[in-house]
């Protein structure tokens, strides 16, 4: 019998931390809907202590997210959909506090492959734990990182994206993240 109790309780407890963890990020009907989303959650992932408390802040549409990406993507190897790995380069900042550290991990997709072009988006980035959605601009390999080769006039080719390039990408749709209140 103890030990049915005690199942019960940790399945509880476990049933409700994932509740309020889902709650931080998820809340976008609240936000689509006009509501305050400045309030502040009592969500304690694994990462944060219990004596802090997260809050929700809003990043707008529009906040530029610099990123380097840890992986070479090609036209002849990737497809639509597959998945990539990134880190912010520099932090994001709302009214000056920090959101999103530089070093965040943050995940994309590749958004469109053809012939000579690659175009990726970013879909989440997970701060204290918790896996944030984001709607982001899609970027191909940009022309300018390219070397030049005198002479050489052949057609646009921005069908690779090699490790370690840096791409900024633009929110087009404003999202909720959890930060410490401090």
């Amino acid at each position: 019998m103890f030990h049915s109790q005690l199942y019960r309780k940790l399945s509880l407890a476990g049933a409700v931390l994932g509740l309020l963890t889902v709650a931080a990020c998820w809340n976008q009907t609240a936000n689509a809907a006009g509501g305050d989303t400045s309030k502040t959650t009592t969500a304690t992932p694994a990462t944060i202590s219990p004596e802090e408390r997260l809050q929700l802040v809003t990043l707008p549409k529009g906040t530029h997210i610099t990123t380097t990406v840890n992986q070479t993507l090609a036209t002849e190897t990737s497809h639509w959909g597959d998945p990539f790995t990134a880190q912010l380069i520099h932090p994001v900042k709302v009214n000056g506090k920090t959101v999103l550290p530089s070093g965040t991990q943050v995940t994309g997709r590749v958004w469109e492959v053809n012939k000579h072009e690659l175009k990726v988006v970013l879909t989440s980035a997970e701060v204290h734990g918790v896996r944030c959605d984001l709607t982001t601009n899609s970027r191909r390999p940009s022309d300018k990182d390219r070397p030049k080769i005198k002479g050489h006039k052949s057609k646009i080719d921005n069908s690779v994206l090699a490790a370690h390039t840096h791409l900024t990408f633009k929110l087009e749709k404003s999202t909720e993240v959890p930060v410490v209140k401090g």
